[in-house]
């Protein structure tokens, strides 16, 4: 199993960024993922880290398919891989249409159609087989003349990539598109992952895409995790009440009534009266009403926080859930210190030495 981070901290402030990031990859860390939303654009922060470390992998977590073009998204990856020397991940997903069309000002339309040809064109522009065209429902390359100047032609990427295969991750939730990941990408970036139900929820639409899945591909590497503190006397409770916020967030404001990707997916979780209580509450305004009903369950089948003896616990949760990708978000002000100790539990869960986190505080 492979560690990996989101890195919410210092995305606003490159050197900052890079400081922990170098920290992080002394720490044991494998991946990290810089985001985007609707903060400073991803990829610039991508090539920053890239020209700061030596080892760690970095990744899109997540750029969405409707900013940029299948084409812009390729060439961008091809230049982060080539930064990196091919230490990148191609991390996309849908967004949603608070930010692609509130943001972006672009229909959020077809967005599983639109991200399984984006994966396509990627993949045919990397190995430069032959001029770029693609003919599908939502990108015609070249354009058709009925809808442009008529003087759109084959153009093949000029620059050679570092690889002709850069790894794509996909971020999906919905049945349909847990499907395609699992069918057509290299990895997957989930959410709100809980092991404990895993197999109930997500289990049947990867094992239909699987089924559908290019052995040429390899396995899917599965990214999920969550929270994570580590120590013996930790204020427990305490943390986990922090992560009320954001989930209320989520379930209760990321979209409307009946429009709620994370609230359909707590309520296929079994969390049904749970999460139609904290929608309304929050969409009445009540936040910190909304944020009380987050079942404390909830918070502890989603989040790795307490003793040692508990955290390795949660991780083989995971990996027996079918994790290949421990993808943890430090609790606290050392993040790197909280990295290694997490990374000196999964070694010793392996049997192993972990050099790279020797004599970091737990």
């Amino acid at each position: 199993m492979k560690l990996s981070m989101p890195l919410y901290r210092h995305t606003g402030d490159p050197v900052k960024a890079a400081e922990l990031v170098r920290d992080l990859e002394s720490a044991g860390l494998d991946m990290v993922w810089v985001p985007e939303a609707y903060g400073f654009d991803a990829m610039s922060l991508v090539g920053y880290l890239a020209a700061s470390t030596d080892r760690i992998g970095i990744g899109t977590g997540i750029v969405n398919v409707f900013s940029r073009t299948p084409a812009l998204l390729a060439m961008s990856a091809a230049g982060a891989d080539s930064q990196s020397r091919g230490r990148f991940a191609l991390g996309i997903g849908a967004s949603g249409p608070q930010v692609v069309e509130g943001f972006h000002g672009v229909p959020f339309e077809q967005p599983l159609r639109r991200i399984t040809e984006t994966i396509e064109i990627c993949r045919s522009a990397w190995r430069r087989e032959a001029p770029l065209t693609h003919d599908g429902r939502v990108f015609r390359l070249p354009l058709p003349a009925d809808r442009g100047t008529g003087l759109g032609k084959p153009l093949r990427l000029i620059d050679h990539p570092y690889r002709n295969r850069i790894p794509i991750y996909w971020a999906s939730l919905m049945e349909r598109s847990l499907q395609a990941t699992a069918e057509l990408a290299d990895g997957w970036l989930s959410f709100f992952f809980m092991p404990e139900g895993a197999a109930t929820v997500f289990g049947p639409a990867l094992a239909a895409g699987t089924a559908r899945r290019s052995p040429g591909l390899g396995p899917l590497d599965v990214v999920a995790g969550g929270p994570v503190a580590v120590g013996e006397n930790l204020p427990v409770d305490d943390l986990l009440d922090r992560e009320r916020p954001m989930v209320a967030r989520y379930l209760g404001g990321m979209g409307a009534r009946g429009k709620n990707f994370y609230n359909d997916l707590a309520c296929r979780y079994g969390y049904e009266a749970e999460a139609k209580t904290i929608q309304d509450l929050y969409l009445d305004g009540k936040k910190r009403e909304a944020e009380a009903a987050v079942p404390r369950e909830w918070l502890l089948r989603t989040t790795l926080i307490g003793p040692p003896g508990h955290v390795a616990e949660r991780i083989h949760a995971y990996r027996e859930a079918g994790v290949t990708t421990l993808n943890v978000d430090p609790v606290g002000p050392d993040p790197a210190g909280t990295v290694a100790a997490v990374r000196r539990l999964m070694d010793g869960m392996n049997g192993v030495d972990s050099p790279a986190a020797a004599g970091r505080p737990v």
